[in-house]
Order: C-alpha cells, then structure tokens, then sequence
C-alpha cells in the first residue's frame, strides 16, 4: 500500500483538510475493544470482589464504612488499612477476641464471617462489608451462655483465658459443620488455634459436650 493510502485509512471521513481532529478506524476500534474488555472483566467479578474493588480507591485517610455485626449494622469512620479486630476492639468496643499474635497464627481473633471461621487480625474491616460477621459477643442470646461457651466452663477448658474466645468461635464454626464430630476430628477441626496454657483436652471434652447439647436442641 502506498503512503498516501495509509493516510486515507488513518483520517475519518469527517475530517477536514484544515487538519481538525476526527475518530480514525483505527482509534475507534481501540477503544471500543479496551471498552469491551473493562465491561467484560467486570461482569466476572465475584460479589466480594466487587466490594474489595469499590473499597481500592478509598483513602488513604479515614472512611465511613459499615459492617453487619451480630445481627447489626455498625456505621464507623477508619482509616483503610484498619482490621477488623482493631475496628471491633477499639471503635466498637467488641474486645472478646483477643489480638495476640497479630499474624494469623494462635486464632485468638477468631470470628465467622458468612459461615466461615476467619482470624479477624487478616482481614481487613473495608473489607468486611457486607457480610455477616458473628463475634462471641453475640453467642450469648439474652445473657445466657451458649452451649459452647457452657461446656468450656463445664470442662475447665481455660487458664488465662486469652485464647478462649478463638477456640469457642472456632469450635463454633466446626460443630456448625460437623455437629457429630469424634475426639480425632475435633482434634484436627481446631488446628488452627495454640493454647500457650495447654489445655487441648479440656477444650477437646468441651467441644464433644456441646456437640450433644445442640443436638438436643437445648441451644443452637
């Protein structure tokens, strides 16, 4: 093709000999497929994807977000990088679970959010928008203890107490899994969570108690 060719195809029927700008072939092609694509590559996000995206471009100051806690919407203002053990410890005065190791190991921040058993200290609270999200704080329904939280009193299943809100809400969200678990599998079930004080059997007994309470339908 000659270069005089090349120019016809580049410029728009439009455009004016002056030189005024117009859409080439070329460009409008460009675009229209860097277009497709973006609204291609948005329709395949997931639902908490989606969420994560709208909160990318938040901050870096503090923001309003708002997170579904026990059953109830709490508004709060921070800062993106906030998690949400620090979101519940320090602005919503949720302290039962307990930061320790800070690096998603020991599982004392355990919480469950939408059904699953999550370390509250990796996830991140802009993060934990819509979805429900389910602390010990609201495992005791109208002051009475849960059958877990009974059971570990029963067993003597704490020392220092610092890791036993992770163990309950990590039991918790096994036995909402497996509510007929064996000794083995309750032993393998909560391998995410360290007691420093050591009183795995306790826990152990605890766990297989509460098992047989809930099945009884005296407290789900």
């Amino acid at each position: 093709m000659s270069k005089h060719h090349d120019e016809l195809v580049e410029k728009s029927p439009r455009q004016s000999a002056s030189g005024e700008s117009g859409f080439s072939r070329r460009g409008f092609l460009r675009t229209t497929g860097a277009t497709t694509s973006a609204i291609g590559t948005t329709a395949l996000l997931t639902e908490d994807e989606a969420i994560a995206a709208q909160g990318a471009g938040m901050g870096p100051g503090a923001v309003p977000i708002t997170l579904n806690i026990n059953g109830k919407d709490q508004k709060l203002t921070v800062e993106p990088r906030v998690t949400l053990l620090d979101a519940c410890r320090n602005n919503l005065d949720l302290t039962g679970a307990k930061r320790v190791c800070d690096r998603g190991t020991c599982g004392a921040c355990t919480m469950i959010m939408n059904g699953k058993v999550v370390y509250a200290c990796t996830v991140l609270a802009i993060d934990a928008q819509g979805k429900k999200i389910q602390t010990i704080e609201g495992l005791a329904a109208e002051g009475k203890y849960h059958p877990i939280s009974q059971a570990f009193v029963n067993q003597d299943a704490q020392q220092c107490g610092y890791c036993t809100p992770g163990f309950v809400m990590a039991s918790k969200g096994f036995l909402d899994r497996n509510p007929n678990p064996t000794e083995e599998q309750v032993l393998k079930g909560l391998g995410g969570n360290l007691c420093r004080c050591g009183t795995y059997m306790g826990v152990r007994k605890a766990v297989l108690e509460a098992s047989k309470v809930m099945k009884g339908g005296k407290n789900a």
